[in-house]
């Protein structure tokens, strides 16, 4: 997004990641573009609360998914996003979520309709089970979806859609259309 680069191979982080910069895409143009303030924190479940600390300043969350190791980790990454979208600062902002289906260039990979359906069917899980303690759930203060119906992104109070990427390509386009239509230039 900074500076072009494909940036082979992956790096872990056990911080948080943060920088002010012209998406690379819009260096070239003309004009006063405005820069936009990413951080990136890592998906570890021990850094989650570091979100947190963004939440209040957020203009948008992109939310990133790997469509290669998808099925392994749908459960875990649609609990982690149960959370955000269910999280008081995202609902009364009415944060916009992309979820980023990362590594859609391999053949193998899962498209953003299978990823999106599963994810809809395992918080679908989670606000049954959660719901039966909801009274005691104290963590979130809102609830997802409409009772009695099967859950769908479209019944959040904030828009929620899905993309696809590859940052070993440099197919980001989506990513940074999303971006961009949360920080005007």
């Amino acid at each position: 997004l900074r500076d072009g680069s494909t940036h082979q191979g992956t790096v872990t982080s056990m911080e948080p990641n943060e920088d002010t910069f012209v998406l690379h895409s819009e260096s070239t143009k003309k004009g006063k573009i405005k820069p936009v303030h990413l951080v990136d924190v890592p998906g570890h479940s021990r850094l989650r609360p570091k979100l947190d600390e963004f939440l209040p300043q957020a203009a948008g969350i992109v939310f990133v998914v790997d469509a290669l190791e998808f099925l392994p980790n749908c459960s875990a990454a649609s609990e982690y996003l149960y959370d955000i979208l269910t999280n008081s600062t995202v609902v009364k902002k009415k944060i916009p979520v992309l979820i980023c289906c990362n590594k859609t260039d391999k053949v193998t990979a899962h498209t953003k309709e299978f990823i999106r359906k599963q994810m809809e069917k395992e918080i679908d899980k989670l606000r049954a089970s959660r719901s039966a303690v909801s009274e005691a759930d104290v963590t979130n203060d809102f609830t997802l979806g409409i009772p009695g119906q099967a859950f769908s992104f479209s019944q959040c109070h904030n828009k929620v859609s899905v993309a696809e990427a590859s940052g070993l390509t440099g197919e980001i386009s989506q990513v940074e259309q999303f971006i961009r239509e949360q920080v005007k230039p």
